[in-house]
């Protein structure tokens, strides 16, 4: 079968489609068809050699898929042959077949296209877990998201409205992606240069916000502290930029605003709580059966467009949510 395979550390160039043994499923597993694969940034810092993310080379990414069931391992129930699927494998996705975990592996309800499943299990599923899980939304909260022109970022405006509506405001690396960001449902988008904090400041009339959804490491904590409401959570999701993390807020600076500083791992949750993971995607696809869900997605011809791709992402020039078509 074919697979994206990143063969070192580094730039495209260290990205390429090999041909590999199509893997078996052991106990409590399943092997899957991919018809499509997401694309997710976490990929993009496993390629540039980012600490933690991978633990050998040449190294197989990909952590969301959408597909049918080809074969079920000893054990598995709730699950058959032919099935469609979305699921959560720890890697290797980008590839024709891929063997996930049963318990991260969810049947797609009648109408749900697999091409925009393929956007549920790592960035709709992470989304709707930052959002009801980590950051605790209320309904009428003004939410702050960086990084609001990716694939989280687009998520999340899709489900601020279907958890009960609130206020958004997206940062984005680049002026030129404030447009886009508005268009996907932000109230204000807002570069990240040094008046950020007061354009924040002005666009809540000076209240601040209820809720931060920050994945760039610490880089832009000392932002998030500024400009929180009283009682304002912080949830760090990722660390984008790949620099050094530093310490976090001293207990009085968090006690004085009764802030709550939070970290969430899409990958340690699915290898500890994989329930907790599989919950969330049952709910997102649920609300895609229903309707009210839409995410527009742009499609890659196949899996050698993911490079290219991935350099996009890592150097701020792609807008909303990659999904690749892999096979039938």
């Amino acid at each position: 079968m074919r697979a994206l395979v990143m063969t070192a550390p580094g730039g495209g160039e260290n990205s390429q489609i090999q041909e590999v043994e199509a893997p078996r499923p052991g106990p409590g597993r399943v092997a899957i068809d991919v018809a499509y694969a997401g694309l997710n940034f976490v990929d993009v810092m496993t390629r540039r050699g980012d600490a933690a993310y991978a633990a050998e080379w040449p190294y197989r990414p990909g952590k969301e898929v959408a597909g049918t069931v080809r074969e079920v391992g000893e054990g598995v129930t709730g699950l058959a042959v032919g099935d469609r699927v979305v699921a959560a494998p720890v890697g290797a996705g980008l590839a024709e077949v891929v063997v996930a975990e049963a318990a991260l592996t969810v049947p797609l309800p009648d109408g749900v296209a697999l091409r925009e499943a393929a956007a549920v299990p790592l960035g709709l599923a992470t989304s709707m877990l930052l959002l009801t899980d980590a950051g605790r939304f209320d309904a009428g909260d003004t939410v702050l998201v960086h990084s609001a022109g990716g694939g989280i970022g687009h998520a999340v405006a899709q489900l601020v409205p279907l958890l009960g509506g609130g206020r958004l405001i997206g940062t984005v690396g680049r002026p030129e992606k404030t447009s886009a960001a508005i268009a996907s449902g932000y109230d204000h988008a807002f570069a990240r240069d040094e008046a950020l904090a007061e354009a924040i400041r002005t666009a809540t009339g000076g209240r601040g916000v209820d809720l931060v959804l920050d994945p760039l490491g610490t880089e832009a904590l000392e932002l998030d502290l500024a400009v929180a409401a009283p009682g304002a959570r912080i949830v760090l999701f990722g660390n984008a930029g790949g620099g050094a993390v530093a310490d976090l807020p001293p207990l009085g600076r968090l006690m004085a605003g009764n802030l709550t500083v939070t970290g969430f791992s899409h990958r340690f949750l699915a290898a500890t709580a994989p329930d907790r993971l599989a919950r969330a995607v049952r709910r997102v696809v649920d609300l895609m059966a229903d309707g009210g869900l839409k995410l527009p997605v742009t499609e890659l011809p196949d899996l050698a467009a993911v490079p290219a791709a991935h350099d996009a992402m890592e150097n701020g020039r792609a807008t909303g949510k990659y999904v690749v078509r892999v096979g039938g």
